[in-house]
């Protein structure tokens, strides 16, 4: 038998919105075009390097690359708001959350923003999400967070809050 403090732990214990924010298929025949290019010089400088190293190397090394680009994630679960690398925010400190196009989202991480800003945004993803934070004891005054699917995000957010 499961004590009441249990029970409310297992079901603030589930995933409320998960979202990957992996690059475009397309970055890897860019970052593979690329490598092979420049593996290519190797070749045409007439060094006394193997054809192999080269290629061998720059081209693994660009879709590892690209492939570690994207491996972002945005995660609401526990009560709190996930993305990766680390940065969490308890969701009892979010004040309101918005939905934001590719425009307005440029804006707001450019000249428009405030430098003090948490900003965790990808350039292959055009829009996101604003959320402002309501606590003493953080200077940040927001986040802003490229996602695919804003509209979905900010409604989690707000049903998870």
């Amino acid at each position: 038998m499961t004590s009441g403090s249990d029970s409310r732990a297992n079901a603030s214990n589930h995933l409320v919105y998960r979202e990957s924010l992996r690059t475009p298929w397309w970055w890897y025949v860019v970052g593979l075009g690329v490598a092979g290019l420049l593996a290519a010089e190797f070749h045409i400088a007439g060094l006394r390097l193997t054809d192999w190293i080269p290629f061998g190397t720059l081209l693994p090394l660009s879709a590892v690359i690209v492939w570690s680009l994207g491996r972002g994630r945005i995660e609401i679960r526990d009560g709190e708001l996930f993305v990766r690398g680390g940065a969490h925010l308890p969701l009892r400190y979010v004040n309101g959350a918005v939905a934001l196009d590719a425009r307005t989202l440029r804006l707001v991480v450019g000249r428009e923003g405030d430098p003090a800003a948490f900003v965790s945004i990808r350039p292959w993803i055009g829009p996101g999400v604003q959320v402002w934070i309501d606590d003493e004891d953080d200077p940040t005054p927001y986040w802003v967070l490229s996602s695919r699917r804003p509209e979905a995000l900010v409604t989690a957010m707000r049903s998870a809050h």
